[in-house]
C-alpha cells in the first residue's frame, strides 16, 4: 500500500448468495489501511452500480452484458430444485429435468440460470425476485430451480433441494469497470487468483527490490568452461617450486 492509498477505502459489490468473507479476510490482512464496504444488491442491478461508480468492483452471477466490463470467472454452482418437504423429489438423492414435466416450476425475474427451454409447466404468476418464489414454493403452490448457494440462503424448515444433473449451471464471476482498473482493484485482483503479497504480479513491495542490473553486475563472471572465473585478487601464489612437477634447473 502506498502512502496514497492511506485513509481510502474499496468498495466491493456482491449479489445474493456469494460470500465474499475469505477474499475480504486475506484483503484486511494485506491492506490494513484500505478498509473494504460490502455492497449488497440484487443480481439485476449489480451491473448498473458498477457503471455509476457505485462499487469498485463487484461479484456477478453470469452471464451479465460484458459492455466495458472485465471479467474474471471464478467458480460453477449445482442447480438444485427447491421443492416442499412431501415433495416427491424429496425422496431422491437427484433428479433430472424429465422428472419434472408435471410441476409448476417457478421463473422468477431475477432468475440467472441461462436456460434454452424452461423446465416444468408455466406458474401461474413470475414472482419478481427468486425470495418472492421461494416464498411460492413454502406455500405449496410449485417449485423453484435456482444455485445452491441461494437455496441455502433462502432456507426454510418446511422445504429442502435436491440436485438437477442435467440442469444449466450458473457461474460467478469478478467484475469491474475496465475503464476503473485502479491499483485498489489489481490488488484485489490479485488476491482473488490466490497470488501471495510477493508475486511478480503484485503490486511493488514496500521496500523495493534490488534491480535486475544490480544482481547481474554482482555475479561472478564465468570463464570459458562455463566455471566461475576467481577474481585475481583473490588467487594464491604458487610456488615456483610447485609449479610443474619434476622440473630441474639445466
Amino acid at each position: 500500500m502506498t502512502d496514497g492509498e492511506t485513509g481510502r477505502m474499496f468498495r466491493l459489490a456482491y449479489v445474493p448468495g456469494v460470500t465474499p468473507a475469505k477474499w475480504v479476510n486475506v484483503w484486511t490482512e494485506r491492506m490494513p489501511g484500505v478498509p473494504v464496504t460490502l455492497v449488497a444488491v440484487p443480481a439485476a442491478e449489480v451491473v448498473g452500480l458498477l457503471r455509476n461508480g457505485g462499487a469498485d468492483a463487484g461479484f456477478v452471477r453470469l452471464p451479465v452484458d460484458r459492455d466495458g466490463l472485465s471479467v474474471i470467472p471464478l467458480y460453477v454452482e449445482t442447480t438444485v430444485a427447491m421443492v416442499p418437504k412431501d415433495h416427491v423429489v424429496a425422496a431422491a438423492d437427484e433428479v433430472a429435468i424429465a422428472d419434472l414435466v408435471d410441476d409448476e416450476v417457478f421463473h422468477p425475474l431475477d432468475d440467472t440460470i441461462e436456460w434454452t427451454v424452461r423446465p416444468g409447466l408455466p406458474a401461474f404468476t413470475r414472482p419478481a425476485t427468486t425470495a418472492d418464489a421461494v416464498e411460492l414454493v413454502a406455500a405449496g403452490t410449485g417449485i423453484l430451480l435456482v444455485p445452491l448457494s441461494l437455496a441455502r440462503l433462502h432456507h426454510r424448515r418446511n422445504l429442502t433441494y435436491r440436485p438437477v444433473s442435467d440442469a444449466p449451471q450458473s457461474q460467478v464471476a469478478l467484475t469491474w469497470p475496465t475503464d476503473a482498473t485502479t491499483d485498489l482493484v489489481e490488488d484485489f485482483i490479485g488476491i482473488v487468483r490466490g497470488r501471495t503479497v510477493n508475486s511478480s504480479r503484485g503490486r511493488t513491495p514496500a521496500s523495493p527490490a534490488e534491480k535486475p542490473a544490480q544482481r547481474q553486475a554482482q555475479k561472478p563472471a564465468q570463464n570459458g568452461s562455463g566455471r566461475r572465473a576467481v577474481p585475481a585478487s583473490r588467487k594464491k601464489a604458487v610456488p615456483a617450486s610447485r609449479k610443474k612437477k619434476g622440473y630441474r634447473p639445466r
